[in-house]
């Protein structure tokens, strides 16, 4: 199988959402065209990017909404049940797991962690926050392939070890930290300073 970039499968949950909206309207088909104009991009390169999968789209008529809905689903496994861990059920935590309900694809938050005695057996929407000695049982019981990161920097790297001692294949890291864990481990991070920092840029 082809090497897709990383800059192609961050733009496809973009165009996924998009899609999405277009379906809610009972939009059925949408051109390369009017998809670069909603979204600010190059026609072109939404055209090369999806045909790194397929050929999806029919000339003249464009793309068909539902059926390339299904396609990057596919693509990105939201056709599939994706369970997620949460370490650190602080502040970022709790809003994660609130938002957790309103998500409608297969990607859900079905386990929270923390180290506080305060914090475990608490409840979080029905999740009960567990200490994290129950990690890798519960991650292992539950095949859970992602986890996710909320802890203060300084013990994000243990949060990660412990991730990768139970098993997971990839990782959201909130914690402005950068982490280490083997190369078959995927890792994103998602840090607000980092991006308020290279708005700022922008300012005039």
């Amino acid at each position: 199988m082809k090497k897709i970039s990383e800059a192609v499968v961050r733009r496809l949950p973009i165009y996924l959402r998009f899609l999405n909206e277009l379906h809610v309207r009972n939009i059925q088909t949408v051109s390369s065209r009017d998809f670069g104009e909603k979204l600010g991009m190059n026609p072109a390169q939404i055209r090369k990017d999806l045909n790194y999968f397929g050929e999806f789209g029919k000339k003249g008529i464009g793309y068909d909404v539902l059926y390339l809905i299904e396609k990057i689903q596919q693509i990105l496994k939201l056709d599939q049940t994706n369970h997620v861990a949460l370490v650190g059920a602080g502040n970022l935590g709790h809003a994660l797991c609130n938002y957790n309900i309103y998500l409608k694809s297969n990607m859900k938050i079905t386990a929270v962690f923390d180290d506080s005695p305060e914090k475990v057996g608490s409840k979080i929407n029905n999740l009960n926050v567990q200490p994290m000695n129950e990690l890798t049982e519960t991650v292992q019981s539950q095949k859970i392939r992602i986890g996710i990161i909320t802890v203060p920097a300084s013990e994000a790297q243990n949060v990660a070890d412990a991730f990768v001692k139970a098993g997971v294949e990839a990782i959201l890291n909130f914690a402005p930290k950068i982490i280490k864990v083997p190369t078959e481990i995927k890792v994103h991070h998602a840090d607000f300073t980092t991006e308020l920092h290279s708005l700022a840029y922008y300012l005039d």
